[in-house]
């Protein structure tokens, strides 16, 4: 359904984007996880045609972004950036202005979006009494309401709480299981990414670091944060029990090993325990180990 090949792009001779290429299938949800700054927006505009590539080319449904723009996007729905509302006007008449710039507006498709996205009894209130996480909902209800075939979205829990998170979390997948919809999403949280999407690329300072599975990120090792003296005596007793120790100190172990055997151990060798923290893997733990392997 989309595929990006080998996009690179320099905002005033920075390196936003290093020949970024990845595909996504129809009916998957996708995602990009980077830090903010790694360049997952830089990629969704020039996906969206609102950002010009360096080099390299998009292609959405067999059509070539950079050739025929308005032919490739005529079959999606996008919330880039924050998105960006009349305050004055309620809901509904920010929808039919909005909507009307590309293309006719369906009152009667845009009622059941509406209420789709949970904004029915507050759509004819102005936008300026919104929350953020009703702002959202709307433009949500705008980016559906060309009735997509793949969905963008930049960041879409970014200042959501707990249960806008998973509101939002729950009817995206909602959307695939329904109608097969096509989701590429960005986000700088590793723990929404693993509930959401099929597969995921890594973006590290412009660099592609890693593309697959959301299951092959996932390390169900025991991790923890060991501290003890001497430190001979804990590299010897870790290594003994199959402890490898990765980036950023966080040592992990063979999935059948019992912790307080560990600590056990390290005491009755005469070491000094000073710390035993339970630690699940970081997204920044994810860039430190898939960028060394990338460079190894």
């Amino acid at each position: 359904m989309l595929s990006v090949r080998n996009l690179t792009k320099k905002f005033g001779g920075n390196e936003a984007l290093k020949g970024v290429s990845f595909e996504v299938e129809r009916g998957e949800i996708y995602g990009l996880l980077g830090h903010n700054g790694a360049g997952k927006s830089t990629t969704l505009g020039i996906i969206l045609s609102m950002v010009a590539a360096g080099s390299g080319e998009v292609m959405i449904d067999g059509v070539s972004v950079q050739k025929n723009p308005r032919k490739a996007l005529r079959k999606v729905g996008a919330i880039f950036e924050s998105p960006a509302f009349y305050d004055y006007m309620s809901g509904w008449e920010n929808l039919r202005v909005l909507v009307g710039l590309s293309g006719p507006f369906d009152a009667k498709i845009a009622k059941e979006i509406v209420e789709r996205v949970g904004l029915s009894k507050r759509i004819h209130s102005k936008v300026g009494t919104y929350s953020h996480g009703m702002r959202q909902r709307l433009a949500l209800a705008q980016a559906l309401l060309p009735e997509p075939e793949i969905l963008l979205l930049d960041e879409p829990t970014d200042g959501l709480d707990p249960e806008g998170i998973k509101w939002f979390r729950d009817f995206v997948l909602g959307l695939r299981e329904e109608r097969g919809m096509t989701v590429l999403f960005n986000s700088h949280l590793l723990s929404e990414v693993e509930q959401m999407c099929d597969r995921v690329s890594i973006i590290r300072e412009g660099e592609l670091v890693y593309e697959g599975a959301v299951h092959d990120l996932r390390d169900d090792r025991p991790g923890m944060r060991l501290g003890a003296t001497p430190p001979e005596t804990l590299a010897h007793v870790v290594e003994r029990f199959g402890g490898e120790k990765m980036p950023g100190g966080r040592w992990v172990f063979p999935k059948e090993t019992r912790i307080c055997e560990v600590v056990s151990s390290l005491v009755n060798a005469g070491a000094e325990v000073s710390e035993v923290t339970p630690v699940r893997r970081s997204l920044e733990d994810v860039y430190l180990e898939y960028s060394r392997l990338s460079e190894a």
